[in-house]
């Protein structure tokens, strides 16, 4: 038997992605469909990008659709309740500076489901999450990123 990944996430996140489901099963499957039908009605539908379009954003909605269950079936919510702040892990906020003389940034680590570091939300499997987790407030981390190593020091863990 093959198992599924899991997908670590918060509630709130959980929440975020079943309501995009439901905004894709109700709302946008049925402008498609209905795009679809118009594009038919352009005539020879093997030289009809209108209707081809329309075909390639019905694939990409039933297969984000699909990813969306497979995600939220296979949900584990991390239990942001246990207030642990020792070290770094999965649903901490931590703020840290990069050395020698960088700028303070500040993180929530979550699972790859709700990440997006814009919002700052970065993924649990992402190269500066990965060095930080399992780290106490004051440690100096190294952290080996695509753009090349950089030294951090953790200065809060709430």
């Amino acid at each position: 038997m093959i198992t599924e990944k899991k997908f670590p996430m918060t509630a709130a996140g959980k929440e975020k992605l079943k309501e995009e489901l439901e905004q894709l099963k109700t709302v946008k499957r049925k402008e498609v469909v209905e795009r679809i039908k118009i594009a038919r009605g352009f005539g020879d539908l093997s030289e009809n990008s209108e209707y081809d379009s329309a075909k390639e954003e019905q694939a990409f909605i039933e297969g984000r659709i699909s990813t969306l269950e497979g995600m939220i079936r296979n949900a584990v919510i991390i239990d942001e309740s246990d207030s642990n702040t020792d070290e770094v892990r999965l649903g901490n906020t931590v703020t840290f500076k990069e050395l020698p003389d960088g700028d303070e940034e500040t993180y929530t680590v979550v699972g790859s489901a709700e990440a997006n570091p814009l919002e700052g939300l970065i993924s649990n499997d992402s190269p500066i999450a990965k060095g930080l987790i399992g780290h106490k407030q004051g440690d100096e981390v190294k952290i080996s990123t695509p753009g090349g190593e950089m030294t951090v020091t953790i200065t809060e863990i709430k």
